[in-house]
């Protein structure tokens, strides 16, 4: 896999952590808040811990701690995909 899609990221954020009553991760979600789509950054460690695991990948803390919605997680992400394959 060379990017991770938001329909693949929100099944992530599901299965670690549940989906709060109200939301809708299959709606147009990319730039709505992570708290605000119910999730705090305890789901998102857990998502984060997935991803490097299963994609062999190192994400860069910081700037995860920075990463406030999906559209900026999944460029975090995908960079670090598209890094590894041309490494």
């Amino acid at each position: 896999m060379d990017r991770l899609q938001l329909t693949e990221l929100t099944a992530l954020l599901r299965t670690c952590a549940g989906e709060e009553d109200g939301t809708d991760l299959d709606g147009d979600v990319l730039d709505i808040p992570f708290p605000d789509l119910g999730y705090d950054s305890l789901a998102l460690l857990q998502v984060t811990g997935i991803i490097e695991r299963d994609h062999d990948i190192t994400l860069d803390e910081e700037a995860l701690d920075e990463a406030e919605t999906p559209r900026q997680y999944l460029d975090l992400v995908n960079h670090a995909l598209s890094a590894r394959t041309t490494a």
